[in-house]
């Protein structure tokens, strides 16, 4: 492989998607902390309902673009109001919660917030539709969401001096966007494809905005692996078990993409640390890798967030992710 700077995250490490079950932050963070010690992220808990969601929680970060829920979906609003309050309020408490348990970390902390082309596919215009049937409603989000999250990341890093900041852009609209397939109110059409271009320069100017590493999350299939290396992100993350192709994947990290490796779902039961390493490690094998290069390559995560599932499967979950990464590099 080329040379390239360090990894901007631990080697052996694992992490989380983002969200977990239940409404308690102060306990989600706690177990974040507690297993994911290398990488923890900042806690999604949906549970809390509008605000918590992915896209509330997200187009509350936007600057100088307020949102606000009408019929069950986030739409541009004229002017700031109750959602957009409590959107603050929650992510207040969120905050207050990773300074309490962060305090005197100083390794890497992980944000996730949804980025621009799955906003543009989710978020109402006032006159309705979505915005991505506006480009130029699309442009305007773009440099929004690029204001609101460099002032999100500056917020994290004042609270966490000592700590490293990592970004994921949540995108799991940017396939259906590329193709062409995302609805529109009706259902009896789709909104025109974008090129795929225009959504690594959107990407792009997102991840330069921020000032600090960005990966870029999908948990659906045929993730557009070329849109993330020409977007500048650090690394892609994505579910194992929907690879079908695995050259442009090899492509990727070839050139020096890293990856968040999802080697697991729900299931009735977590997986072993021995079998989430094992998956991750055939999965280097396949693609002809020494395995020396994939501690440092690779983060273990579970393949989409856990929302939906038990407190009991997350913390083994969790603990499982862990296990794989230290395995990995004991390998």
């Amino acid at each position: 492989m080329p040379d390239r700077p360090e990894f901007p995250w631990p080697v052996g490490a694992a992490t989380g998607i983002g969200s977990l079950p239940g409404t308690d932050i102060a306990e989600a963070q706690r177990l974040i902390f507690g297993e994911l010690p290398d990488l923890p992220h900042l806690a999604e808990l949906p549970a809390r309902g509008p605000g918590a969601d992915m896209i509330g929680r997200s187009a509350g970060l936007l600057a100088d673009l307020p949102v606000q829920v009408y019929v069950g979906r986030w739409q541009v609003a004229p002017r700031p109001g109750r959602d957009l309050r409590t959107t603050a309020d929650l992510r207040e408490r969120d905050l207050d919660q990773l300074t309490e348990q962060g305090a005197g970390y100083a390794g890497t902390v992980k944000l996730q917030a949804a980025g621009p082309w799955t906003l543009a596919a989710s978020v109402d215009l006032p006159i309705g539709g979505r915005l991505l049937r506006d480009p130029g409603a699309v442009r305007d989000l773009g440099a929004s969401l690029a204001e609101g999250l460099r002032r999100h990341v500056d917020e994290v890093r004042k609270r966490l001096p000592r700590a490293r900041v990592l970004l994921q852009l949540d995108e799991p609209s940017l396939t259906a966007v590329l193709a062409g397939q995302v609805p529109t109110e009706s259902g009896l059409s789709a909104y025109r494809a974008v090129d795929p271009a225009d959504a690594a320069t959107a990407l792009r100017g997102v991840i330069e905005a921020v000032g600090v590493p960005v990966v870029v999350h999908s948990c659906g299939p045929d993730v557009p692996l070329q849109v993330v290396r020409d977007s500048g992100a650090a690394a892609v993350s994505l579910d194992l078990s929907l690879l079908k192709d695995l050259d442009p994947l090899g492509e990727a990290l070839e050139a020096g993409l890293g990856l968040f490796a999802g080697a697991f779902g729900l299931s009735d039961a977590p997986p072993t640390g021995k079998q989430v390493a094992d998956r991750v490690a055939r999965l280097w094998k396949r693609l002809g890798f020494p395995a020396a290069t994939l501690p440092a390559q690779v983060v273990v995560t579970p393949a989409c967030g856990l929302a939906g599932a038990s407190p009991d499967f997350v913390r083994a979950a969790l603990k499982a992710c862990r296990e794989a990464g230290r395995r990995l590099v004991e390998a």
